[in-house]
C-alpha cells in the first residue's frame, strides 16, 4: 500500500504535527513510533496517540520498507483527570 499524503496534512491534530514533520523525523534517524514521538510530539497530546499512532506507523513502515508491526507502537497511557486528596486517601471527601 502506497501512501501519497501531502506533507502539509496533519497527522497529529492535538500537537499539530504534519506528515512532512514525521518524514523529517525519519530522515533525522527515527526508526520507530517512539523515535518519531520524541522528535515531533506526535502522540503526546490530549488523545495520547489514539487518533494518530496508526498513521505514524503507516508512514514509518512505508518510508523504511517495513511492516507496521516492525516499527512498533508507543506506550498506552490513560487520560489524566484531576482527583481530590480525599479520594487518594480512600475517603469520600
Amino acid at each position: 500500500m502506497s501512501l501519497n499524503y501531502d506533507d502539509d496534512m496533519f497527522v497529529c491534530r492535538c500537537e499539530e504535527v504534519t506528515v512532512g514533520e514525521v518524514r523529517q523525523a525519519i530522515s533525522d534517524g527515527a526508526i520507530d513510533v517512539v523515535g518519531v514521538k520524541r522528535r515531533t510530539r506526535a502522540g503526546m497530546g490530549l488523545c495520547q496517540g489514539r487518533t494518530c499512532e496508526r498513521l505514524v506507523q503507516q508512514i514509518l513502515a512505508q518510508e523504511l520498507g517495513k511492516s507496521p508491526a516492525e516499527v512498533g507502537s508507543s506506550s498506552v497511557r490513560p487520560p489524566v483527570r484531576p482527583i481530590t486528596f480525599g479520594a487518594l486517601a480512600g475517603g469520600d471527601f
